[in-house]
């Protein structure tokens, strides 16, 4: 083989190591921010490493002429990623599922009694438990997909991130798409000011619980509790409107 025959054949290879090196803290970071949605027993080196898979294939296949910038697609491929192989190793039995449910309704029937939101003792006491096993529930729940928000923001008809020509909505894919954000919105409000908080800084700053932690002044497991029951009484809130 000629030198230049082995140039050209390393180049790939040389431009695959540079979009790993640059692009090694945009994995991390997704990992983190999953890492506070998924269950105890998920490892965050796990996902950094299926992480990387996803961010090879992203490589592989992003096609610029489709408009979107690499960073962008390869976040959507990276978190896809991510969460097909939490799915693949089923980290949320039925057991969990069903306390999850269990306890969403819990909250709703103790809170519709007190006309207010109620805080761990009360919900404890409701639930004839001690608060330190109330709180081991809401660490074995924390990590399941209380709302199917997951699956919306993977990528599109052919899986590569990118709508399929032949795949566009009509009108009323929009219709109830607006119906749906105006529901979540209204329910997100219906929450009381720390739930809110905790929700935006974690959605929409993309904050880890841990700085979440530092700006509310409690530690990172307080966080992950309160953002647990947020989604219980959320979630409670959307099937009640039947969203």
């Amino acid at each position: 083989m000629s030198e230049l025959a082995a140039y050209f054949e390393a180049q790939p290879q040389r431009e695959l190591d540079e979009v790993l090196r640059q692009h090694a803290l945009l994995v991390k970071r997704i990992a983190c921010h999953l890492k506070g949605r998924l269950p105890f027993g998920v490892g965050l080196d796990d996902l950094i490493q299926v992480g990387m898979i996803g961010l090879m294939e992203a490589w592989r296949h992003f096609d610029p002429a489709q408009g979107a910038s690499f960073e962008t697609y390869a976040g959507i491929r990276i978190r896809g990623a991510m969460l097909d192989e939490v799915r693949r190793n089923n980290w949320a039995p039925r057991s969990v599922q069903r306390r999850s449910r269990d306890l969403m309704h819990a909250i709703a029937e103790l809170e519709q009694r007190l006309k207010r939101e109620a805080n761990d003792v009360e919900i404890a006491q409701h639930l004839g438990i001690a608060l330190e096993e109330y709180h081991h529930l809401l660490q074995d729940i924390q990590g399941q997909r209380l709302l199917s928000l997951d699956d919306e923001t993977i990528a599109g008809g052919d899986g590569d991130g990118y709508p399929l020509p032949d795949s566009e909505p009509g009108p009323e894919h929009y219709f109830t798409q607006q119906d749906r954000q105006a529901a979540v919105s209204d329910a997100i409000h219906s929450l009381s000011e720390r739930d809110q908080l905790v929700l935006s800084l974690y959605y929409a700053e993309e904050m880890n619980l841990r700085e979440i932690g530092a700006v509310l002044g409690v530690s990172e497991s307080r966080v992950c509790q309160i953002h647990t029951q947020a989604l219980l009484r959320l979630r409670e809130r959307l099937e009640t409107c039947d969203v």
